[in-house]
C-alpha cells in the first residue's frame, strides 16, 4: 500500500496542474468563507454593505462546521477534476502500460488510484477542520464548543469520497481528459439536478435525493435553509443516517464498477 502511494506521489509531485488545482481549492475556500462571514459576499443576494449579515452567526462554534463544510462541498469540484486529470493522463501518456511492464498488475494500478482518492479525501477533510477551527476561533473568541457538531466534518469526508470516487469511475470509463471532465460537470451540474426534480415530482416523495452525488449533498445542506426548516418545524422525509448509508453504497458501487471496467477493457 505504501509503495503504491509512493509511486503515485512521484508521478504528481512535479505536475503543475496538480498544484494549481490544489492551490485553488486551498486559497479560494478560506477567501470565500471570509467574504461571506464578513458580509462582503452575499450568496443569497440582498443589499451589499447592510448592517445585518445573516451569515455572521454561522461562523461561530459549533455552527461553523456546517457552514465551512457546505462551502467546501461546493468547491470539492476542483479536487474531483484533479482526480480525473491524474487518471486519464495514465492512458494519454501510456504510463499505465509502463506500470505493467515494471511489474504491476491491473488491480495494483487500480488500487493505487483508489488509495489516491482516499488520501486526497483525508487531506482535504483535515484542511477543512483547520479552516473551520480558525474561523470558529476568530468569530467565537475561544475554542469552546470546538468539538461540537464535528459530525459535519465526518459527513464532508464521506461526501468527498463520493465525489472523488465518482470522478475516478468516470475517468476509468471515458479515459479522455476533456470528455471525462465534461461528462462529470454535465452530470453533476445539470443531469442530476433535472433527474432529481423529475423523480421527486412524479414520485411525490424525494427519492431523487438518493441519486449518486445528491445523496451526499443531502448530508450538508445550505445552512440558512436548514435553519429555516428547523425553525418552521419541517422534518426531513429521510434521516441523515439513510443518506449516509446510500452514499456509502454508491462509493462501494463505484469501486466495483471501476474494477469491472478495468478488467474487461483493453489495456
Amino acid at each position: 500500500m505504501i509503495d503504491l502511494l509512493a509511486i503515485e506521489w512521484l508521478k504528481i509531485k512535479r505536475y503543475r496542474t496538480f498544484w494549481i488545482l490544489a492551490a485553488l481549492f486551498m486559497l479560494l475556500l478560506p477567501l470565500w468563507i471570509y467574504g461571506v462571514s464578513t458580509g462582503f459576499i452575499s450568496p443569497g443576494g440582498g443589499k451589499k454593505g447592510g448592517n445585518i449579515n445573516p451569515f455572521a452567526t454561522g461562523y461561530k462554534f459549533p455552527e461553523v462546521w456546517a457552514s465551512v463544510c457546505y462551502w467546501a462541498s461546493v468547491m470539492i469540484m476542483f479536487i474531483s477534476i484533479l482526480v480525473i486529470i491524474l487518471t486519464t493522463n495514465e492512458y494519454g501518456y501510456r504510463t499505465n502500460r509502463q506500470n505493467v511492464l515494471d511489474g504491476w498488475n491491473r488491480m495494483q494500478f487500480y488500487h493505487a488510484k483508489v488509495l489516491l482518492v482516499l488520501v486526497l479525501s483525508i487531506i482535504t477533510t483535515a484542511y477543512i477542520f483547520v479552516v473551520g477551527a480558525v474561523f470558529g476561533r476568530i468569530n467565537s473568541g475561544s475554542f469552546t464548543d470546538l468539538f461540537h457538531h464535528l459530525r459535519d466534518v465526518a459527513y464532508f469526508f464521506v461526501l468527498s469520497l463520493d465525489y472523488l470516487g465518482f470522478a475516478l469511475f468516470i475517468a476509468i470509463w471515458i479515459r479522455r481528459s476533456g470528455l471525462a471532465i465534461g461528462l462529470f460537470l454535465l452530470y453533476s451540474m445539470f443531469i442530476e439536478t433535472i433527474g432529481k426534480a423529475l423523480i421527486n415530482h412524479y414520485a411525490n416523495k424525494p427519492y431523487g435525493n438518493f441519486l449518486m452525488l445528491q445523496s451526499s449533498d443531502e448530508l450538508l445542506p445550505f445552512p440558512l435553509q436548514q435553519m429555516a426548516k428547523t425553525m418552521m418545524g419541517i422534518n426531513q422525509d429521510f434521516s441523515l443516517n439513510i443518506y449516509l448509508a446510500v452514499t456509502i453504497g454508491w462509493c462501494a458501487l463505484y469501486y466495483v464498477l471501476g474494477r469491472l471496467l478495468l478488467l474487461r477493457k483493453d489495456w
